[in-house]
Formats: structure tokens, sequence, C-alpha cells
């Protein structure tokens, strides 16, 4: 039997990994700091293994006899202290390949994302050759990008790193932008920005853990992969949609993306130059990713690793209305869960 180690274990995209691991028959332990997280990674169906980012030995006593190692730990928000991100994304990073390494993992996936390329232009059907900018919008990019630096750096004959992007993950059991989403609108704050008539790429959590596996057990070391569910489709539409399945409707309010991109760069100006706590009420980063196109292309993960990005956004959103409606389970609601459709 296969073992996979899982850092994010208790996220949104961990516990949907594991279950995906789970499914076809691999044993899987789970970092966990927390109670909470332990428990999560348990229900999931994987071994807790306690410890952090910072905790190397833990971490490489966890990945102990584990032939590949899922790194989808990060710290993913849009404003806060920079010395958390470079903690978390970067040094985080740092310590789970060198845990990897000690251990003899043969295979490391690292999650990464779309931002690490936001920078001056906009981001339409961008390939793995686009370079990153030298001047990233936000700590989020930044950061996220010096890790995907180190995990290609890293690669090497005895630990073959890779590196998956998926853009705007979605589905069932979001607890990371879906949440955003709602409590923006329900607090009269969300805004569309230039009507949200902007394309986007998409990317339903199952088809990030399908090429996450596959990435595992194809992808060439050093290599950089995009993930999506296909064609891409306007901002507004998704959105509006999305929140549909849980009762929510997004209304029409707008503002120019000049504007709000204007509005952004001063309260940051203003959070940062008074230290005010929490975070401004927009951010260049998020005008950046959902105030103009950010459209990927992953052709390179279809043709190498032979992804599918099997769960249509149809499919998906049909289930995440189901369960709102009927308060059932995933495998109430369906008869096998979305990634199987």
């Amino acid at each position: 039997m296969s073992i996979a180690f899982v850092t994010g274990g208790s996220g949104f995209v961990g516990r949907n990994l594991i279950a995906a691991l789970r499914a076809r028959g691999d044993g899987v332990r789970a970092l966990a700091r927390s109670d909470a997280a332990a428990a999560a990674v348990s229900r999931s169906g994987a071994e807790p293994v306690r410890g952090d980012l910072d905790d190397v030995e833990s971490l490489r006593n966890g990945m102990q006899g584990a032939q590949v190692v899922y790194h989808a730990a990060a710290l993913v928000q849009d404003w806060g202290p920079r010395e958390d991100y470079l903690r978390a994304n970067v040094a985080g990073t740092e310590h789970a390949l060198a845990a990897a390494r000690a251990a003899g993992v043969r295979r490391f996936v690292h999650v990464s994302t779309e931002a690490v390329l936001l920078g001056g232009e906009p981001l339409v059907n961008v390939d793995e050759r686009r370079p990153r900018p030298a001047r990233p919008v936000g700590l989020y990019p930044l950061t996220k990008g010096l890790a995907e630096e180190r995990v290609v750096a890293a690669s090497s004959p005895e630990l073959a790193t890779v590196v998956v992007r998926p853009r705007l993950i979605w589905g069932l059991g979001d607890t990371s932008l879906l949440p955003q989403f709602v409590e923006a609108v329900r607090t009269g704050k969300f805004m569309w920005i230039d009507g949200g008539r902007a394309l986007t790429s998409t990317c339903h959590v199952s088809n990030l853990c399908e090429g996450m596996i596959l990435a595992a057990e194809k992808g060439r070391g050093g290599e950089i992969y995009f993930l999506t569910d296909g064609s891409p489709i306007e901002t507004r539409e998704f959105v509006t949609r999305m929140l549909a399945t849980q009762g929510v409707d997004p209304g029409s309010r707008s503002a120019p993306k000049w504007l709000a991109a204007a509005f952004a760069q001063v309260a940051e100006w203003t959070w940062a130059g008074l230290r005010l706590k929490g975070a401004p009420p927009l951010t260049r980063t998020v005008v950046r990713l959902f105030g103009e196109e950010v459209t990927v292309n992953d052709e390179k993960a279809r043709r190498e690793l032979g992804y599918r990005g099997t769960v249509s956004r149809e499919a998906g959103l049909e289930e995440m209305a189901k369960v709102k409606a009927t308060g059932a389970s995933r495998a109430e609601a369906n008869e096998a869960p979305a990634a199987a459709m």
C-alpha cells in the first residue's frame, strides 16, 4: 500500500485530497497542529501527525516510509504581516522539503497558485512559460512565488518535486473563498468590479485532487502544471451561480476598475501607515484577481499527466445546491462523489 503525507490536511483542499487518496486505497498521514485539526484529518480518513511547519523533526518523523508528500498548507489571505507570510509560505515550504529529503521521500507535490504571476499585465490565457514578475502584487503572490522557486530548485534524482497551480478553487465544503463571498453579500460589502464581466478560469477541488495525484505519479521533476475546469467563464456568471447554491443573491452593484484600484491602493497605504488592525476593505490583490481577466491554459497537464478535469462546473454546482437544499451529506446527495461523475 502506498503511503502519502499531507500538510494542510484539515483545510478545504487537504480534506478532499485525503478522501481521494483513501478512496483509491492509499494510506495517508496528515500534519495537525491542534486538536481540532487532528479531529478533522481523522474524520477524513488520515492518521494525524501532531506538529506544524516550524517543526522539522515532527515533519520528518511523519514522512518516514511515505512515498509522496503533498504540501497544501499555506497562509491564504490577501492582507497580513509580512513575517507571517514568510514564515508560513516560504520557511514552511523549506522545512517540508528538508524533512522530505531527510525521510527519503521520492515525490513532492506543491500546491501553488496563478497569483504568483500577478504583476503588471492581466493574465490572459497564460501558460507555464509566463515568467513570474519582478514585483508581484501583494504578499500572498510574492511568498507563494518564492515557495515555488524553492520547490523547483529542490528537484533532484532522489526527490522529484512538482508544482501544481489551480485557479479559483471551489466546491462542496469550501471553507475559504465561498464563505468570504457570502459574508460580503450579507453585510452589504459586496460589489462587482467593472460589472464582473472579466473572464476567469476555475478549478473544482476534485479536479485539483485529480491533478495532484497525477502530478505525483507522472509529473516531471522541477516542472509546473496549471489545473482548471476547462474553458473560462465570466466571473459574474460563475460567482452568481455559486452563491445561488447557498441561496444568496450578490445583486448588481458595481464600481469601475480604475476606482476600485485607486481605493485599494489608498486603503493599503492607510492600513500600513497607521498600523491599523484587521485588513483593508479592499486590496490590490483582490482587484487584480477578481476585477480583470485571469485565465490560464492547462494543456501541459492534459498532455503530460493525462489530466482530464473530471468534474464539470454544472455537476459541481448541482452538487452544492442539492446538499444545501436537503442538508444531506455528499454521499446522500449523490450515488458517488462529484469526482466520479
